[in-house]
């Protein structure tokens, strides 16, 4: 696990984990931007909840928050936590 991302342990699922190891090495600027939004997820949950959608997923409701001037990346997170749960692009 990358300590450069992870505020505390357990916030982010192992997928989010890879996908943020990954966009590290493969596009800083966007690896920084989608750290800015996880920390508002992390640092102001409420707010960044309603700047996101809700997703009713079979494990229950999964919130989705663009990340700014970045369409179509999207950073999924749910409350329990928070947690960050996946980023990528979706339409």
């Amino acid at each position: 696990m990358t300590q450069g991302h992870v505020p505390i342990e357990g916030a982010y699922s192992e997928i989010a984990d890879q996908q943020l190891d990954d966009l590290e090495r493969s596009d800083a600027a966007l690896y920084n931007d989608i750290l800015t939004v996880c920390e508002l997820v992390f640092t102001d949950p409420g707010r960044a909840q309603s700047m996101s959608a809700a997703v009713q997923t079979e494990h229950g409701i999964v919130f989705r928050l663009a990340v700014p001037g970045r369409h179509p990346y999207k950073v999924f997170w749910s409350s329990d936590g928070p947690r960050v749960e996946a980023i990528f692009p979706h339409g």
